[in-house]
């Protein structure tokens, strides 16, 4: 078995036999790259779309913690990281290769750079009007040094880490694209012509295009949603 990008914590939370079931929230980054690895693996959840105002109790009681994606597994293991999701997902089947062995090294460090370094000046850039001590132009500049980071390697290659996409591409793909809508105008402005190509691909890919689909805020006496359906 490939290795693990990060060990997965498991709790048990009775549940009834059925679809494993997801929480999500259509927006959050960290739940669009939850949804992309599911597709990319080609499994199928009991999809919970929440509002962040008016989290369910259903929720909170399994993940206290109160943030999205959440996934409940079907025997009441619940996982409550995106990224030990995707794993999860892809360890279960990964036709497309995502988990490539050569390259999951460079993968976690990738993403971790993305989810500490490059999310810390994200949300300064995307919310300067809460964090005076720079302005909105510094914290963008802040931001770029990842982004040339993956200018340089998407130089080569059409991907992240090569010809095909990793769990990489799906895992910082969400972010840059939160970054970009800050202001589309200047991010198209950057010289980072290749990773501008590369997000606007991925932002054209069919599995993208299905993990943005709208769902309505789940309540209790709805029926099933299936995602994928």
């Amino acid at each position: 078995m490939l290795s693990l990008l990060i060990p997965i914590q498991l709790r048990k939370i009775p549940m009834t036999p059925s679809l494993h079931r997801l929480y999500s929230f259509r927006r959050c980054p960290y739940a669009m790259r939850a949804r992309l690895g599911l597709l990319f693996a080609e499994l199928q959840v009991e999809l919970r779309e929440i509002i962040l105002k008016n989290k369910p109790a259903q929720m909170l009681a399994i993940s206290p913690k109160g943030t999205v994606p959440v996934l409940q597994l079907f025997d009441g293991a619940v996982i409550e990281e995106s990224r030990e999701i995707m794993v999860w997902a892809l360890e279960q089947q990964d036709p497309q290769g995502l988990l490539d062995a050569e390259v999951l090294t460079q993968a976690n460090a990738l993403i971790e750079q993305n989810d500490n370094e490059f999310k810390h000046w994200l949300d300064r850039y995307k919310y300067a009007d809460r964090h005076l001590e720079m302005t909105q132009t510094e914290y963008r500049q802040r931001g770029e040094a990842f982004l040339q980071v993956l200018e340089t390697l998407l130089t080569q290659k059409p991907y992240l880490l090569g010809d095909n996409a990793t769990i990489a591409d799906i895992g910082i793909m969400p972010f840059v694209r939160q970054f970009a809508h800050v202001d589309r105008d200047v991010f198209y402005s950057l010289p980072y012509p290749h990773l501008q190509r590369w997000l606007e691909n991925w932002l054209e890919h069919a599995f993208f295009l299905q993990a943005m689909t709208k769902f309505q805020p789940w309540q209790e006496e709805d029926d099933v949603v299936v995602f994928p359906s």
